[in-house]
């Protein structure tokens, strides 16, 4: 489904109708190490008719290399107040970490996320993801394969969770990481270079790990309903890769969102906290993820 752009239609306003708890918990590897997540939620029951609340993992952008938990802090809190629980992991990047152990990770905090949803106030069933830029590509690998063996490569002690997840909520996203890493070549934007060094293997892993490709070749287990956040001056992309994907995803069987935002950059709804556009984009996204849950 198409929804209007940003040029054509009047903001929304989040609905902040919940205090907000921001907690720290953290979330075991089988190495014996820990994986840190900030959790934002609701404080209190959820209204009659949306209790228990919806649940989602949040993974921040950055190039695959920058940023921590707290990147999205705005964006959590905001839904934490429209009543959604958010659990931002503090997942590994180069480098500690290259493709694929981000994706294993964020895997493994989705799953984690679902063994410990009662106990945060939601059901595992409700539980889906969020993600920005970088991380929208990280979500993407999670919610088209979550039966893979590679990213689900690291056992969570005591709970037989899968990564299925409910809804995906994708925001400037690289759904098509070679695509962009040919474009920051011809353009020499070199800390796009960099990053994409740092992270992937060469151009055949970034083939590999394709959302765009995944879909098209129909390599896929799963086609979670999605929502895509995108501005139309967004230089870290190209200028199709929202919309080329959303094509692709709907024409394999999918339901698929496109929200734009006219001449809005990359990462907009983070660099302008506050601002009508980006409190719209919050609220659709609020909007989107409890009607996912209330259909659960």
């Amino acid at each position: 489904m198409a929804m209007p752009g940003d040029a054509d239609m009047q903001h929304a306003a989040i609905d902040r109708r919940y205090d907000v708890i921001v907690e720290e918990h953290t979330c075991p590897r089988p190495d014996g190490s820990a994986m840190a997540l900030r959790i934002a939620r609701p404080k209190g029951q959820g209204l009659k008719r949306e209790a228990p609340f919806p649940a989602a993992i949040d993974i921040h952008g950055g190039g695959w290399v920058l940023h921590d938990r707290h990147r999205n802090a705005y964006i959590d809190d905001s839904l934490a107040a429209a009543g959604i629980i958010v659990a931002a992991p503090e997942f590994r990047m180069p480098p500690e970490g290259a493709y694929p152990v981000s994706i294993a990770d964020n895997h493994l905090a989705i799953r984690w996320l679902k063994a410990n949803a009662a106990a945060l106030g939601s059901r595992a069933d409700l539980v889906g993801a969020i993600g920005t830029s970088s991380g929208g590509h990280q979500l993407m690998l999670c919610a088209l394969r979550p039966d893979d063996a590679r990213y689900g490569a690291l056992a969570l002690p005591g709970a037989a969770f899968d990564a299925r997840l409910a809804f995906a909520v994708a925001c400037w996203s690289v759904f098509d990481p070679l695509a962009r890493y040919r474009m920051v070549r011809e353009k020499q934007v070199k800390h796009l270079l960099a990053a994409h060094a740092a992270y992937w293997a060469d151009e055949a892993a970034m083939a590999e790990g394709n959302p765009q490709l995944i879909v098209e070749r129909r390599a896929f287990t799963q086609l979670p309903p999605l929502l895509v956040i995108q501005g139309t001056r967004d230089d870290n992309l190209t200028d199709d890769m929202a919309d080329r994907f959303v094509a692709a995803y709907r024409a394999a069987g999918g339901d698929a969102t496109l929200k734009t935002y006219e001449g809005k950059p990359h990462a907009f709804v983070i660099l302008e906290p506050g601002t009508a556009p980006s409190e719209d984009a919050i609220a659709t996204m609020a909007q989107f993820i409890r009607a996912r849950a209330m259909n659960a």
